[in-house]
């Protein structure tokens, strides 16, 4: 590059964006890269503290930012991203529908291991809507060395799936079993299934049946049965799931003879969450928290699954890292720290 005073730029072509600031109005790029400056910017430029502007003196195997941040976002981006335009020398990446992000801690850490590259992420597992920012990313430099970005896309290429991608929610089919004497009898009101209801309209599932059930084993075994037969792809049994022992519904559920993956959660609220696998199908026993609470552990572990992820013992396990809910009197879920 070869510094010149502004005042002999005219004609010459911008390299870079230039950004201008009014405070409390704006902080947006006045000239944008390409720009050919002409006799009327000049004072615009002084008024900017810009005495000096910067050619670009092409040199084999520098690259400029622009081109950098747009490599580095196709490098690392992955299904259901797509890019905003490329400003100031970053490029941010946008979620082309609703979903969950899946970004891989590695990738993203040995890239910004990597000296002047940048990729700034939402946590793993986030909720996102269509349009959401995910990702940004850029170099430090306005110039770099162009094989720093091509160890950048090695990186990217090594691993199995893409760092970034969004995940779509599956719509599944969804039995409930409700438990408990007091509910099968007719003492108490059902007051799960309407939030249940509410949740399989908000992940776009569809409940294809409620069913009650006693505390008994048997009983609760052949409920569930029923929902799989009548094509249930996944099964919630609300109800039992405490430390009391007349609570049947863990026994009920591993007595069908499935893969159990977790009974207890490092999750609050949640910590009493049951899920199992009968082949391919999620079985969850549900604690009573989800009856009232706004988000438990019940909202991380189902979106999971509902975007296709067979959950092991391991990743509930690291759930404990975040996993306490502050209860706010106003929930801002997703953008706080439960269950990052």
């Amino acid at each position: 590059m070869q510094k010149i005073r502004v005042q002999d730029a005219v004609g010459a072509v911008l390299i870079h964006d230039m950004t201008q600031i009014i405070p409390g109005k704006t902080k947006d790029a006045r000239f944008r890269k390409g720009h050919i400056i002409k006799e009327e910017d000049i004072p615009v430029l002084l008024s900017m503290g810009k005495e000096h502007i910067f050619v670009w003196d092409q040199k084999p195997g520098l690259i400029h930012e622009d081109e950098a941040a747009e490599r580095l976002a196709k490098a690392v981006a992955g299904s259901g991203l797509t890019f905003s335009e490329t400003k100031e020398g970053k490029v941010n990446l946008i979620a082309e529908h609703d979903g969950l992000i899946y970004a891989s801690e590695e990738g993203i850490y040995a890239l910004n291991s990597l000296e002047n590259v940048i990729l700034a992420t939402l946590h793993n597992h986030r909720p996102v809507k269509k349009g959401d920012k995910i990702a940004g990313t850029r170099v430090v430099p306005l110039m770099i060395e162009e094989e720093t970005i091509i160890e950048a896309e090695k990186i990217a290429s090594k691993f199995k799936e893409p760092i970034l991608q969004i995940r779509p929610l599956q719509s599944k089919k969804v039995g409930i079993v409700t438990t408990g004497s007091e509910v099968y009898s007719g003492l108490i009101e059902d007051k799960f299934g309407p939030v249940l209801q509410g949740k399989a309209k908000e992940w776009g599932c569809e409940i294809v049946g409620q069913s009650f059930a006693d505390d008994d084993a048997e009983m609760i075994q052949a409920r569930i049965k029923e929902h799989l037969d009548n094509g249930a792809e996944m099964v919630l049994v609300t109800g039992g799931m405490s430390v009391d022992p007349d609570d049947v519904t863990p026994t009920a559920i591993k007595g069908l003879g499935g893969e159990l993956v977790t009974y207890g959660t490092p999750v609050l609220p949640g910590a009493m969450l049951l899920l199992a696998y009968l082949d391919d199908i999620p079985i969850l026993g549900l604690p009573g928290c989800v009856m009232y609470a706004r988000k438990t552990v019940f909202d991380l572990v189902v979106t999971r699954i509902l975007a296709g992820e067979r959950l092991t013992r391991l990743e509930i396990a690291k759930y404990g890292h975040g996993g306490l809910c502050l209860e706010c009197e106003v929930c801002t879920y997703p953008h706080c720290s439960f269950g990052k």
